[in-house]
């Protein structure tokens, strides 16, 4: 089984996205909400949890979304947190043996709100969402762990920041 773990947001930011998500992701391939991967392959999620529960030990930290970025056939917005960088550095050398080639990439966090669409409806999404985008801040709470079903994605762990 594979081991997918995201970053969570505040409850009022977790809502916009997943509002957004509702609307411009096709819903019958919308099976999860919105969210921010840091590791799309883990161990299973019983020989992480301690670890994932030690890496939750810090303050909640504020997250910026700095704009909109094209996908091909969706958009996502683009964030930027010197915190969320270090965490998912501190993350990448705790786990660095069981890291998949896609997990060893750089990290640029986002949160995709469409996908497979049409590349004409992606760009049309883009243009209307960064004809009014103004920049603003989040509040990152913690970390969930999911088990991925082939699709939809099984929650089996939260674990806030304190």
């Amino acid at each position: 089984m594979t081991t997918i773990l995201t970053l969570e947001l505040d409850p009022t930011s977790q809502s916009h996205f997943n509002s957004l998500r509702r609307e411009h992701y096709p819903a019958h391939l919308n099976q999860i909400p919105a969210h921010i991967t840091l590791f799309h392959q883990l161990p299973p999620h019983d020989k992480i949890v301690g670890r994932i529960h030690r890496a939750a030990h810090r303050p909640p930290f504020q997250v910026k979304v700095t704009g909109l970025h094209s996908l091909g056939k969706g958009v996502a917005y683009t964030l930027a947190s010197a915190e969320l960088q270090t965490l998912h550095a501190d993350l990448s050398t705790e786990f660095q043996q069981d890291l998949i080639p896609q997990d060893r990439q750089p990290f640029h966090p986002h949160i995709v709100i469409q996908n497979k669409a049409t590349p004409e409806q992606a760009r049309a999404l883009l243009t209307q969402l960064q004809s009014d985008f103004q920049p603003f801040e989040a509040v990152a709470a913690g970390l969930t762990i999911w088990n991925y079903l082939g699709g939809p994605w099984e929650r089996v762990g939260f674990f806030n920041f304190r």
